[in-house]
This record gives structure tokens, sequence and C-alpha cells, in this order.
């Protein structure tokens, strides 16, 4: 009996917590809405995962470095690096910059109004965070979910509300992943079927020149404008730059492929070790997952509205359905406005149309990040 005690004491089994389990069916919901459902796998698969070695007694994962021991940190202690010293967001927007065409932006620069106009639900839950008695740090950070932006997502929480990083990244890339579910009851809510039904003139040739000389402006204007925002900035029009100049094509594709995929797995998972049951499982989670679809749908509506205040204004007409794009789930947010485009009319085209306030809405909640942190960073 004495051995098979101490071969008991010598397994993991002893350390297991009732939070440890709950969090375990949390892992398995999160695995399978990314495997069965896909919705946003290549970020969802690495968070689960991480999450379930942050529930498991392990050793060797999570510990400090001891300098009086002369000890090693854990794996994840040098893995989660890269999110505390702000590498792996700005990574991210590399990355995005290189896959993304802002052609449709730059040839119809209207539709920046409906990025801008997406952040309404930004700037909405931030004050109903801070009403609901959220610090301004931690309204901020939850509020940004709004933006249906990931990676800023992770880089506001981390500067301003680390505690929250876990709960906030779980919402903002499950409501991306949610995207064709939530937002077109929004969209036909606020549309009629003849709105739904109006065509976009087709958008002019953007030539290289012209998306060379925008990331070089953007980059200059935002940067003196929201100097907080120049990292996120900075690398997200690098490399649209590396796409589009025509002379760094291995570069691009690097950026494209191996350089985001490498660190969207460590950024999942530095995000996922952080969700463990005693932080994770607490009202104030609840809380920020009701805030964080919240902000998502009135960024929604915002989008759609503004559309059709600009079709009382212009004689260009705009179809409001691709107002709704202004939030900066790339692509996915453009490719729903063109679902629901050719449901009302099978022969009507709205993607491209939709790539421009789509493009807008990462460079929009991007500025409105870095804003924040100008504001409340101590």
């Amino acid at each position: 009996m004495d051995t098979l005690n101490q071969l008991w004491s010598l397994t993991a089994f002893p350390h297991v917590t009732w939070q440890m389990a709950v969090m375990w069916a949390v892992v398995a919901g999160l695995l399978y809405l990314a495997v069965y459902k896909n919705f946003e796998p290549l970020l969802l698969v690495p968070i689960a995962f991480g999450a379930l070695l942050a529930n498991l007694p392990t050793q060797g994962l999570v510990n400090l470095p001891d300098p009086v021991s002369e000890s090693v940190g854990g794996l994840f202690y040098y893995i989660s690096q890269g999110v505390h010293l702000e590498i792996f967001p700005p990574l991210i927007f590399l990355g995005v910059g290189a896959l993304t065409d802002f052609g449709p932006l730059i040839a119809n620069p209207r539709t920046l109004v409906l990025g801008a106009a997406a952040q309404f639900g930004v700037f909405a839950t931030f004050f109903g965070a801070i009403l609901l008695g959220f610090t301004p740090e931690q309204a901020a950070a939850i509020g940004i979910i709004g933006g249906a932006d990931g990676p800023t997502s992770i880089f506001l929480s981390n500067k301003l509300a680390p505690e929250l990083l876990a709960p906030i990244a779980v919402a903002a890339y499950s409501y991306m992943a949610l995207v064709p579910l939530i937002q077109p009851p929004i969209m036909r809510a606020l549309t009629t079927p003849e709105e739904r039904k109006i065509r976009m003139r087709s958008l002019r040739p953007v030539s290289r020149t012209e998306k060379l000389i925008f990331a070089v402006v953007v980059t200059v204007l935002v940067i003196l404008l929201v100097p907080a925002a120049s990292a996120l900035i900075g690398m997200l029009m690098l490399g649209n730059f590396l796409r589009e100049c025509g002379v760094t094509e291995r570069l691009s594709n690097a950026a494209q492929n191996e350089l985001i995929n490498v660190t969207t797995i460590f950024l999942g998972a530095s995000v996922g070790i952080t969700m463990t049951g005693e932080r994770f499982l607490q009202v104030e989670t609840l809380g920020i997952l009701v805030l964080g679809i919240a902000a998502f749908g009135v960024s929604t509506a915002s989008g759609v509205l503004m559309a059709k205040v600009m079709n009382k204004v212009s004689k260009t007409p705009i179809n409001p359905l691709i107002g709704s794009a202004g939030v900066s789930a790339v692509p996915m947010a453009a490719r729903v406005s063109q679902v629901e485009g050719q449901k009302a009319d099978p022969h009507n085209f709205l993607l491209m149309h939709a790539m421009g306030p789509n493009v807008a809405g990462v460079i929009g909640t991007a500025v409105v990040a870095g804003y924040f942190i100008a504001r409340l960073a101590g």
C-alpha cells in the first residue's frame, strides 16, 4: 500500500483541480469550433492547445528563471516574451500587409469613412465598460475587440491590461471566426431589399506606383499623428510595400507564409498558456465576452448606417452591405458582404468594393489602439 501511495504521489493526479477540469471542457469547445466548424482554426487551435497545457500540472513549461540557483525558465516563459515584448502582433501585421491588396481602398477613397465609422463600436464599448466598473485601461482593451482585429487586441491588452489578455484574445478571435453568423442579421435588419440590390460602379485600375506611394504616405501621416501606433502601422505598410514593389518577391512570400505561420503558432500558444482556470473562470470574463460581442455588433451597425448616410449626400450610390466590412476581419467580413449581396441579387459582385472598408478598418483599429496607448499607458 505504501508503494502504491508513493507511486500515486509521483504522478500529477493529486494536483488536478476542479478549475482545470472546467477548462478542459472550454478547450474541447474551442477545438470543436476550430476543427469541426472551421472557425478561425489557425489561431483557435494553438490557443486551445496552449490552454490545455496551462490547465495541466506540467513541469518545465512556464516556470520563471531563478538567478539565485541559475536555473533557466520554462519553454513558454521564453516563447511568451514575443507577446510581452510586443514582437508577435507587429509581425502578424507584416504578414497581413503582404497578403492584402490596398487597391480597392485607393480606387474608392470614400470607403475610408466606412472603416472609420466602424470604430464607433470600440468607443461605445469603452464607455460602457467604464460604467460597468472596469478601469479606463481595461475598458480600452475590451473595447478594441469591436475592431475585430486579434493582433491589435493582443497588442493593446498587453500594453494596458495584461491581466485580461486571455479572455480578450479568446473573445476577439472567437468573434472574428463568427463573423458569418453575427453580421448578417444586423446587416439585413438595417437595410431594405432595394438597398441590398444596389450595384456599384466598377473600380478603376490602380497602378503599382499609386500603391507604393500610398504605403509610404500612410506610414508617415499615421506615425506623425499617432506615434504610439508606429509598430503596427509600420509593419503593416512594410509588408504591403514588399508585396507591391515587385522586386522583393522572396521577402513578400516569406512574410505571407513562413513568417506569419510560425508567428501565429507562437502567438496563439502564448495566449492560451495564460488561460489558467484560476484566472479565466471569473465573473469579469463573462462580462468581457458580453461586451466584446456588443462592441462587434455596434461596429457592424455603424458601418452599415454610415453607408446609408453617405447615400443621402452622394450621387454615386454605395451598397450599405459593404459598410459592415469596416471591421478589420480581413477578408472574412468582405466575403460576408459579398454573400449577403448575392442573396439579394445573384449577379451583384461586392467583394472588391467591400475590401476597401475592410482594409480601412485594419488601419483604423491600429490608429485607435495607438490613441488609447498614448492617452492611457503609464
